[in-house]
């Protein structure tokens, strides 16, 4: 069979850091896929989704990236048990415009819906809800997996047990995630009821989680990472539950799946560089805290869920020289002192971080390299990448590697391969799976060489 042509692009994730030159091939049929994985010229192949992974995960220097986005048909779909069967190029938001007029949910995710379930499994994405219902690999019963051989495995808790497990979390180093089933959840309208709390301080953002979040099944909060003294971690904490149809506002029950066309926004152009600066952002910080009141609203699931969404490219407003998304897991009882020191490190490199997140996350996951585990997650945009912010980036790592923690894979571009080690326990069984399905490697990326989760 001949080779779909390739074409040698300039790829980024998300972030616009870094950026690298890849051969790119887009298969049209699963066949060209296979032929590809087996018969590409380049030493290593990777899948790419829509792109929101921040860092190198899609990223392929010297290797080919392997676009699916063609191979996106919805299978089946089984309304008694909500367990919706589709290719792995099928986005969060084709489920959504499908299946939310229906009635059915995604049971977990992310702060963008333009992702692939196929991305959204190789990440174990995990949402606001964490602390409630886990990451995606809860509600995953099975998929099946394209390895290097050309063979199909067909993965579950209880086929290829080992498989599965390496691949939920696993950032498409095992092969191919060909199909999936998912279970979907019932809503009864597409609104959200939100409780907004201000919190003065982390100490109170703390209590506050420890008394209410177990009432709430979405919980979120904005922080202003760049406040000091006796404002340092000052918050705005919001909670959430999907709203019963009998308590939706009265003009919102004839269409309760209705959440009208959405404000066409757009970032046109990348904004000049420095735009995000100390200056601004502890200007923003300070006019978002004091906009917000406490109170009960009822809104929309695209603004709760997605509302940076809402703007497309809106990543452009950092700039030409992007930036990094730094996501680190202070696990329980270290929760404070962790994130009061990563705070700390912030305000004192006085770096403007912006959209800062806290969330809580309940138990783990099963997955070999999942990402979430008991503890709180702080979540740090920083643009301009630069020798500074990468210095910075790294004491960070060195905070969380003295509380226990751990930094995402799918959001990181900075980590080293030696605080990997200490980061994941089970690395060594996730290189030794990876050694059976794909002895030479042929599943690579920027990312799995920078962090020895392959070799070369």
């Amino acid at each position: 069979m001949t080779l779909p042509p390739s074409a040698t692009r300039r790829l980024a994730g998300w972030g616009h850091f870094p950026v690298e030159e890849c051969d790119v091939y887009r298969p049209e049929r699963r066949d060209e896929l296979r032929e590809l994985v087996l018969g590409a010229p380049q030493p290593s192949v990777i899948a790419r989704g829509l792109g929101r992974a921040y860092g190198d995960a899609a990223l392929n220097r010297g290797g080919a990236v392997l676009l699916g986005e063609r191979l996106d048909r919805m299978l089946d779909f089984d309304p008694e048990t909500g367990v919706l069967w589709c290719e792995a190029a099928v986005s969060l938001a084709d489920i959504l415009d499908v299946f939310l007029p229906q009635g059915f949910f995604f049971p977990v995710t992310p702060g963008t819906k333009f992702i692939t379930l196929g991305g959204a499994i190789a990440a174990d994405v995990h949402g606001k809800n964490h602390h409630h219902s886990g990451s995606i690999s809860a509600f995953l019963e099975d998929f099946r997996l394209l390895t290097a051989s050309g063979d199909v495995l067909d993965c579950s808790r209880t086929q290829n047990a080992d498989v599965f497990w390496a691949t939920t979390g696993g950032m498409g180093l095992t092969g191919v995630v060909l199909d999936a089933r998912i279970r979907l959840m019932r809503v009864e309208s597409a609104y959200v009821t939100v409780d907004y709390e201000k919190c003065p301080n982390l100490d109170a953002v703390l209590e506050s989680f420890l008394l209410n979040d177990h009432k709430h099944h979405y919980v979120v909060t904005w922080i202003d990472c760049l406040a000091r003294g006796r404002s340092l971690g000052r918050s705005v904490v919001m909670r959430a539950n999907h709203t019963p149809h009998d308590e939706l506002p009265e003009k919102r029950r004839a269409a309760p799946f209705s959440a009208g066309p959405p404000i066409p926004l757009a970032v046109p152009f990348p904004l000049p560089n420095g735009t995000l600066n100390p200056f601004t952002v502890r200007a923003f910080n300070t006019g978002f805290y004091h906009a917000h009141r406490d109170g009960r609203f009822v809104t929309d699931c695209n603004r709760f869920f997605y509302p940076l969404d809402r703007v497309r490219a809106w990543n452009r407003a950092y700039g030409t020289r992007g930036a990094i998304q730094y996501q680190a897991l202070i696990p329980r009882g270290a929760e404070r002192a962790g994130v009061v020191a990563l705070l700390e490190e912030i305000s004192r490199a006085n770096w403007p971080a912006f959209l800062a997140v806290l969330k809580s996350l309940g138990d783990a996951s099963g997955g070999l390299l999942s990402f979430p585990r008991p503890g709180i997650t702080l979540t740090l945009d920083m643009p301009a990448p630069s020798a500074k912010l990468l210095e910075v980036v790294a004491r960070l790592d060195d905070i969380v590697l003295r509380h226990g923690g751990c930094v995402y894979l799918a959001k990181d571009s900075c980590l080293h391969a030696e605080s990997l080690r200490a980061m994941y326990p089970e690395l060594g069984r996730f290189r030794d799976l990876k050694a059976k399905v794909d002895p030479e490697n042929r599943f690579s990326s920027s990312l799995g060489r920078r962090l020895g989760l392959v070799d070369g």
